[in-house]
């Protein structure tokens, strides 16, 4: 087992300490993101079955209470719909900031080296520009994979609450 995990533990070991958040962030966005698709698919189009089924058994559709009892069910059908979008957007942010962390923490590893070294060992400052290059290359990679993911996301909400109002007619 630990042959299989060493090829992944030597490149965050040659990204630097930067690489390990940014791995527990990317964990959490694709665990964002995969409960995210699977609310859209599979629960939301039951919930939004059941909020409709209950407006449907009202008999007062018209008054001013049941106004507010309608666009209560839409907003919480919208609530449930943007749910964790923004957390999604700032983690796909973050990750090429944490990337932009890796390099400023890997210069500062071949400044510290070139100070005690010179510059004239370049086998001692490649660790330093690696750890600089890895974590910028690893957050940039990760944001743009999960980009298109994040864009699907916020097509399926805003279509789906374009639809709403239309599904609980007042009659």
């Amino acid at each position: 087992m630990s042959e299989l995990f060493q090829p992944l533990l030597d490149f965050m070991d040659r990204g630097g300490p930067v690489m390990w958040p940014m791995m527990l962030t990317t964990g959490l966005l694709w665990w964002l993101i995969v409960e995210r698709l699977w609310f859209n698919t599979r629960q939301f189009p039951v919930v939004r079955a059941q909020a409709v089924a209950e407006w449907s058994e009202r008999s007062d559709r018209s008054s001013w209470y049941a106004d507010l009892v309608r666009r209560m069910h839409i907003s919480e059908l919208e609530a449930a719909l943007a749910e964790r979008l923004k957390i999604i957007n700032t983690l796909i942010a973050l990750l090429p900031m944490f990337g932009l962390l890796g390099t400023v923490t890997g210069m500062l590893h071949v400044f510290e080296v070139m100070a005690f070294l010179g510059s004239g060992n370049p086998r001692a400052l490649a660790t330093g520009v690696s750890a600089a290059t890895i974590p910028t290359m690893a957050g940039m990679v990760i944001a743009l994979v999960a980009l298109p993911f994040a864009n699907r996301l916020e097509h399926f909400a805003r279509q789906s609450r374009r639809g709403l109002p239309e599904s609980f007619t007042r009659e």
